[in-house]
Order: C-alpha cells, then sequence, then structure tokens
C-alpha cells in the first residue's frame, strides 16, 4: 500500500466516527426539538451536513485509490447514512489499513531477499 492510499483510507478513518457521533447527536437533537424547548437542530444539522460532506469526499478518494469493488463501495457508503454505520466503518477501515501494511512489509522483505 503506497502513501498516498494508506492517507486516503486515514482521513476516511478520522471522519467517520466523529460523522456517526454528530448522527447521533442529530437526531438527539430532533427528539428534543419536539418534546421540549430546545431547539439545536440548526447547528447539529450544519455540523453533521459538513462531516458527511467530508466523509463523502474522503469516500470517493479511498474509493478511488485502493481500487474497492463496487461491493466494498457501496458497504462503506451505505455505513455513512445509518446512525451508528461510521463506528462499524472506522473498526473496519483500521483492519483494512493495517492489512495493507502488514502486506506492503511482507513484499518489501521479499524484494530484499530477492
Amino acid at each position: 500500500m503506497d502513501i498516498k492510499t494508506a492517507s486516503a483510507i486515514r482521513r476516511l478513518r478520522l471522519v467517520s466516527a466523529p460523522e456517526a457521533v454528530s448522527f447521533l447527536l442529530l437526531l438527539v437533537c430532533s427528539v428534543l426539538k419536539r418534546t421540549t424547548e430546545f431547539n439545536a437542530v440548526p447547528v447539529m444539522g450544519a455540523v453533521h451536513g459538513v462531516l458527511f460532506i467530508l466523509y463523502v469526499l474522503f469516500w470517493a478518494d479511498a474509493w478511488n485509490r485502493t481500487k474497492w469493488s463496487v461491493k466494498t463501495a457501496a458497504l462503506y457508503f451505505v455505513l455513512s447514512v445509518l446512525p451508528t454505520g461510521g463506528f462499524f466503518a472506522e473498526r473496519k477501515l483500521k483492519r483494512e489499513a493495517e492489512d495493507g501494511v502488514i502486506a506492503a512489509r511482507a513484499r518489501k522483505e521479499a524484494a530484499a531477499e530477492a
């Protein structure tokens, strides 16, 4: 895995958990708006909107660099629109990055031995 691919996965991973938290907070704010006088929906909506746009941009970049299959790319996109999906995406991306590092080290060692 080259450095640009690893960076793309890392960016997507770093934005996935905050995006999930903002989604959950937006849902809580929506409920509070309907049941109380508290209305933080405009603020949380803007925060979540920015994080979602960042997620989609980083997702597209990661898909382009990693050459994921359509199924894998669709899974990561669907996880972005589920309330807790960002947490699962972060965990999956972390494993994928670690596997990529291990594979890169193995290739490097094999090239050094040859």
